[in-house]
């Protein structure tokens, strides 16, 4: 039975290849200062890094022949990491944020809820605005969905009608989204 080494980890598929590790008997050699150097033996590129105490990076596979590199490998996936970072950063997540209120509102909550909604709207999220009906309510199913249309009218300069009002057991449901 063959013992695992426990030190042993899995390469991970963002890191790009290496010096003696890189299996092209051929590739395109590119320098320090990007210049091209032509298609060269693996082992002639690596004398070409060694030389200028540098390492060679395999940039691309998929050409014919294979794109090496000779770089810093330490300042290369520095850069790399911090170009990864930066795209995370400047990425959004849409969320769904969730307005609640009953049929018969009063005039100043209904704003409350309608500055709440814009707040999410603005931060690009969705809305989903709840009205909730407790016993015999149901039976004004009319008033929320006239409630809920006055509120896609007094958010329309910033949002979409996602999903147009519809029941959901004992709730009426409408998903606004951010205009692009």
């Amino acid at each position: 039975m063959l013992e695992k080494n426990k030190n042993f980890k899995k390469r991970n598929n963002d890191t790009p290849i290496i010096n003696e590790r890189i299996p092209f008997p051929e590739i395109r050699l590119i320098d320090v200062k990007g210049s091209q150097m032509g298609i060269l033996s693996l082992d002639d590129a690596l004398k070409s890094a060694q030389n200028e105490g540098l390492d060679l990076v395999l940039i691309s596979n998929k050409s014919n022949p294979p794109v090496c590199r000779i770089v810093d490998y330490g300042k290369y996936k520095f850069n790399q990491e911090k170009k990864a970072k930066e795209a995370k950063k400047k990425q959004h997540n849409s969320h769904l944020k969730e307005v609640k209120m009953r049929y018969k509102i009063e005039a100043h909550d209904y704003q409350v809820r309608i500055n709440q909604a814009l707040r999410f709207l603005q931060a690009n999220d969705k809305v989903k605005a709840t009205i909730t009906f407790r016993g015999r309510e149901i039976q004004h199913a009319n008033l929320a969905i006239e409630l809920l249309y006055k509120m896609a009218k007094d958010l329309e300069h910033v949002s979409d009608v996602q999903q147009a009002p519809s029941r959901d057991g004992k709730n009426m449901v409408m998903i606004l989204t951010p205009k692009k």
